[in-house]
């Protein structure tokens, strides 16, 4: 079965990569949408500062990667060598990173006054104390998915006594979430149209490989576009081309149309028409290639069975003569 017919789950609820599945006693069993109202803050002056930056799962998307490289101005392969440590994201084969925290179990980034990289923080730590689920037929392409929202709410976030009021739509805003979605709407498609396949399709090593390097080191795939036999097989125009040599944004994109057309066969990308042709050439020399190793096996079985029959027939004839 080709990957473009794998089927998927059944509809199901999927958190995002942002939500709280290691501590399902924290959440609050309301399901809240972006007009509801959040009584939260957090500043340097509530006293549990910065307890939240400890002991956890920092997954960080594309972008995310993108963006804390900007103030620490690291190619990507030295950032993922020095503040990362490979995962696999949550239910999927699909591999990714999160922040490597230090000894003490704390993000790397964060002091006692605080966050080192907040204006470029990863949308996981944007998110909290609000996390995102869908309820969405993920392995549909095309499908929509329906959002909402719940409260996590950890026995030592003192945030939640601050009088501090507003929507999460204005929450949302505040915190640059809306960029941070928009900059990571597609890859996070793949990763729960991935998610809802279930483990019963494993990804190839080659294809797990592949994901990672988009999704994570953008130099590299960079390098794999224009110096590989990538533009030899794929039909890409020309304004594309010409801004993914500089445009990060635009690469990050076009690395996630890749994606989706390697990983669930969609129409993101074409092969170019040549290739497609070599490739039935190919297929149907590997289908003459089996059908003769098939009539080969066949002609010798029925060699054996004939060979057999004969020694049966010579056995009978000696029995009766003796």
């Amino acid at each position: 079965m080709s990957k473009s017919e794998q089927k998927p789950q059944a509809t199901s609820f999927n958190k995002s990569l942002f939500g709280s599945d290691n501590n399902p006693s924290n959440i609050m069993p309301a399901k809240l949408t972006a007009d509801s109202n959040l009584k939260f803050s957090c500043h340097p002056g509530v006293s549990c500062f910065t307890s939240c930056c400890g002991n956890i799962n920092i997954i960080l998307t594309p972008y995310d990667i993108l963006r804390i490289r900007r103030p620490l101005n690291l190619p990507a392969e030295e950032f993922l060598l020095r503040f990362t440590t490979p995962v696999f994201l949550e239910k999927t084969d699909l591999p990714g990173v999160k922040i490597h925290l230090d000894e003490n179990g704390r993000c790397p980034f964060v002091t006692e006054e605080g966050c080192t990289i907040y204006p470029y923080r990863p949308t996981t730590c944007r998110y909290y104390p609000v996390g995102m689920s869908y309820f969405h037929a993920a392995g549909n392409e095309g499908t929509t998915a329906e959002e909402f929202y719940f409260l996590v709410k950890e026995p030592y976030c003192k945030g939640h006594e601050e009088p501090k009021e507003q929507t999460i739509r204005e929450w949302r805003a505040e915190q640059g979430i809306d960029e941070s979605d928009e900059m990571n709407r597609e890859w996070m498609e793949i990763v729960m149209r991935r998610k809802s396949f279930g483990l019963q399709a494993t990804l190839s090593e080659l294809a797990q490989k592949m994901f990672f390097m988009a999704s994570t080191d953008l130099d590299k795939f960079r390098d794999f576009v224009f110096n590989s036999s990538f533009l030899d097989t794929y039909e890409v125009d020309a304004e594309t081309l010409e801004k993914i040599k500089t445009d990060d944004i635009a690469l990050m994109k076009f690395s996630c149309k890749y994606l989706a057309s390697s990983i669930f066969g969609t129409k993101d990308l074409s092969i170019k028409a040549e290739k497609v042709r070599a490739r039935v050439e190919q297929n149907k020399t590997s289908q003459g290639d089996a059908e003769k190793l098939a009539m080969e096996t066949y002609e010798e079985l029925r060699r054996d069975r004939d060979l057999l029959k004969q020694k049966i027939e010579t056995q009978k004839k000696t029995d009766q003569n003796g």
